[in-house]
């Protein structure tokens, strides 16, 4: 118990959200409805943003802690192996036995690397306020959630803020009820399909920057694919362009940078110098198939940045 806990007090940031187990094939071409196509190569990777926001931090040498929920079936098997392999401290991950744990197939288009993905969030019952408690991690300095279990997650931020930890989101899509849980958040990274649903698709990204800002972020940040990123602190626009790589699996590039960008905050960068040194990590993790295989490491995100 002695060393369970101590090893919870070197926990830097805590992670709050989805898990999963993704197949991911490879296709000629995305084929017509009712038609077929065959896969060239298959593989099998362990994902979820928020697991992989903390298996990049994991690689750069920042401890870290999971709190999820996933079932004792084969995919909750894998999820669970996933993380101890890459030193992600899964303690407090709730196994509920006899459900199923959630699951993605990714197909990847090989000439454009665009992917299209089916997932299912199985059957295992999402955490509640009742299930997070914050108190083990005495020294931790960031909380990352992405929001799915919006319950867990406004009680994981409102025991965040009460510690005085750095709250982030990585707003994927916007559900109903989230508006709560931002207005908790100290940094809000979202996807452009999140700024699109509140202010509608086509409007000049200030505008939904600054929407968004008066949700309560003290930072907010729009991811754009390929086109970079822009960002709102203070009511100065940062715009970051996307690094210049041969671009094999688009999957997890978002979850790398928001991994990337709390790498930053956590050594006291400013919001330009975070957003480019996440985007250069999330632009390592394409030239990869998978959301995990291509993470960097932080020697190859700083040679990247000096070559730039």
């Amino acid at each position: 118990m002695i060393s369970t806990r101590n090893s919870l007090e070197n926990v830097e940031v805590v992670g709050l959200g989805q898990a999963c187990v993704d197949y991911l094939g490879r296709i000629p071409a995305y084929p017509r409805e009712d038609g077929k196509v065959e896969l060239t190569d298959l593989y099998t990777q362990c994902g979820g943003p928020a697991s992989t926001a903390l298996v990049t931090l994991s690689r750069f040498g920042i401890k870290t802690a999971f709190l999820g929920s996933i079932s004792d079936d084969p995919f909750g098997v894998e999820i669970r192996k996933g993380l101890k392999e890459e030193k992600v401290d899964a303690t407090f991950l709730k196994v509920s036995p006899g459900y199923t744990s959630q699951f993605a197939f990714i197909a990847i288009t090989k000439k454009s690397s665009a992917r299209t993905i089916f997932w299912d969030r199985g059957s295992v019952p999402h955490l509640t306020s009742n299930d997070i408690d914050l108190s083990p991690f005495s020294h931790a300095h960031v909380l990352h959630t992405d929001g799915l279990m919006l319950e867990a997650s406004i009680e994981a931020a409102n025991q965040a803020k009460d510690r005085g930890m750095t709250i982030v989101m990585d707003a994927g899509t916007l559900r109903r009820g989230c508006r709560e849980l931002v207005s908790l958040v100290d940094v809000l990274i979202a996807s452009q399909g999140f700024g699109e649903a509140l202010v509608g698709s086509g409007e000049p990204h200030e505008k939904t920057l600054e929407a968004l800002a008066q949700w309560g972020p003290r930072e907010v940040i729009i991811t754009l694919g390929a086109k970079g990123s822009v960002g709102w602190s203070n009511g100065t626009i940062t715009s970051q362009d996307a690094f210049s790589v041969e671009v094999m699996d688009t999957t997890g590039a978002g979850d790398v940078y928001h991994g990337a960008y709390i790498y930053g905050l956590l050594q006291g960068w400013n919001m330009p110098e975070c957003m480019r040194f996440a985007s250069a990590a999330s632009a390592l993790k394409c030239t990869e198939i998978g959301g995990r295989k291509g993470i960097p490491t932080l020697e190859k995100v700083n040679d990247l940045l000096k070559k730039a």
